[in-house]
């Protein structure tokens, strides 16, 4: 491992509760739900990430998703389905269950960076990410990219092209990116005895990093007050 590189506005809950509904009968309750929003249930937000969401080496409550869990309440429902060492590739095989499962609204993308510690090809991590948004989006779901760099030593050609991938894929999807997760986090100070993994301390800087490109994605003007 290389130090210094952790691994209601009314219309959109009816269109997306009529997305879920399998009978036809179902969908003419809606037109009595749309009256009535504070019925609607609250939106899903999916975490498909690494170690770096799943809160590796800390205690699971201190990790940056239960924060947001904390900060959005009730409003909304965020399921962590990250798992320490998951790749773009293992990420992309288990996504179409994890759709299926929990039907999120908005699916946050926090992949890529086992990827590059392993120096696997950005080519092949930009078709395993474009599945991942290509199914979300399919099930009706917006999707944010959170983005990782490697560290200088892999060189500046593999640097730019891993990079390149989560540009690319922001420009080509239309979806918000995240360039780097870590920003504004102290690399020094604020990492693991193993030199990869940010402390507790490190996140709710990671928290205030995602939350401005997440926040206009949320449907609810409670869910999205500081």
């Amino acid at each position: 491992m290389v130090r210094g590189f952790p691994v209601l506005d009314i219309k959109r809950p009816v269109a997306r509760l009529a997305r879920r509904c399998a009978g036809g009968a179902l969908l003419v309750g809606l037109s009595v739900l749309a009256l009535a929003p504070s019925t609607a249930r609250a939106d899903t937000i999916l975490v498909m990430g690494d170690s770096l969401s799943a809160a590796y080496g800390i205690d699971p409550q201190a990790g940056w998703v239960n924060l947001l869990k904390q900060r959005l309440g009730d409003e909304h429902d965020v399921v962590n389905a990250s798992i320490s060492g998951e790749t773009t590739s293992g990420g992309s095989a288990r996504l179409l269950d994890m759709l299926g499962q929990y039907h999120p609204d908005i699916v946050l993308l926090e992949l890529g960076g086992n990827d590059g510690l392993r120096g696997l090809s950005p080519q092949q991590m930009q078709v395993n990410l474009a599945k991942m948004i290509e199914r979300s989006q399919q099930r009706g779901a917006e999707v944010l990219l959170l983005g990782i760099e490697v560290p200088p030593n892999y060189g500046p050609a593999y640097s730019d092209a891993f990079r390149g991938v989560f540009t690319q894929l922001a420009s080509e999807y239309q979806v918000p990116l995240l360039p780097f997760l870590l920003q504004n986090v102290d690399l020094e100070n604020m990492l693991q005895s193993d030199g990869i993994h940010p402390t507790a301390e490190a996140q709710p800087i990671i928290l205030d990093n995602v939350w401005p490109k997440l926040k206009p994605l949320l449907t609810s003007p409670a869910s999205a007050e500081e």
